[in-house]
């Protein structure tokens, strides 16, 4: 019998049935994480990891890992219009203080456009855009624009500068320093979604 006491008990039913079935999805959903470290051995697909913390890690790659290798670069070599990321502290003027910056290719303009929380350091930024001014004398300072807004950026004398360049899995190798961009499911385990690989014994400073 369809009373409406019966429709609302099968209605609440079903929105609990609905609340459930998202909720173990969610749960099921891996969480990204940053691993970084160098390779201490390469085991089939799988990475072992001795990371900046102290930990030793085992991170599995797969057909969709993608790789990028990580070179020196120089400050001078950015123009106005080049495509940038930095990780930096926000300073008391409203500016950033670098605490690196990374080159992307012209082919990779726009990753990642826009400026975020970074876990690089306590209350770390990150931002990717394009260059507008820049000054490499008296104190150099960019201005990177991104969508929705712009930052000036102070960059001191001893913050490293690279470049991103395409690289594939033969940059793995033991003694590699690498940042890892990884999945963790919720058995622990760890599956990388992209690699950066430092070349030339490079260490990737992001």
């Amino acid at each position: 019998m369809n009373t409406p006491l019966a429709s609302f008990l099968k209605g609440s039913i079903l929105a609990t049935a609905l609340l459930l079935c998202v909720a173990n999805v969610q749960a099921a959903d891996p969480q990204a994480m940053r691993v970084r470290g160098a390779i201490t051995a390469i085991d089939g697909d799988t990475l072992k990891v001795h990371t900046n913390k102290g930990q030793d890690l085992s991170v599995s790659l797969s057909p969709d890992t993608r790789y990028q290798g990580i070179t020196l670069a120089n400050i001078a070599d950015i123009k106005p219009g080049s495509y940038v990321g930095t990780a930096a502290i926000p300073q008391a003027d409203g500016t950033l203080k670098a605490l690196e910056v990374h080159v992307f290719p012209p082919a990779m303009a726009g990753t990642g456009d826009g400026h975020r929380a970074f876990d690089l350091g306590k209350n770390s930024t990150m931002t990717n855009g394009s260059v507008g001014d820049l000054v490499t004398s008296n104190g150099r300072t960019m201005t990177l624009n991104y969508k929705g807004g712009e930052k000036k950026v102070v960059v001191p004398d001893d913050v490293p500068v690279v470049n991103i360049v395409p690289g594939d899995r033969s940059l793995l190798k033991p003694g590699v320093k690498i940042i890892v961009s990884a999945k963790k499911a919720d058995d622990g385990s760890l599956t990388a979604s992209q690699v950066s690989a430092g070349e030339n014994g490079v260490s990737p400073p992001m």
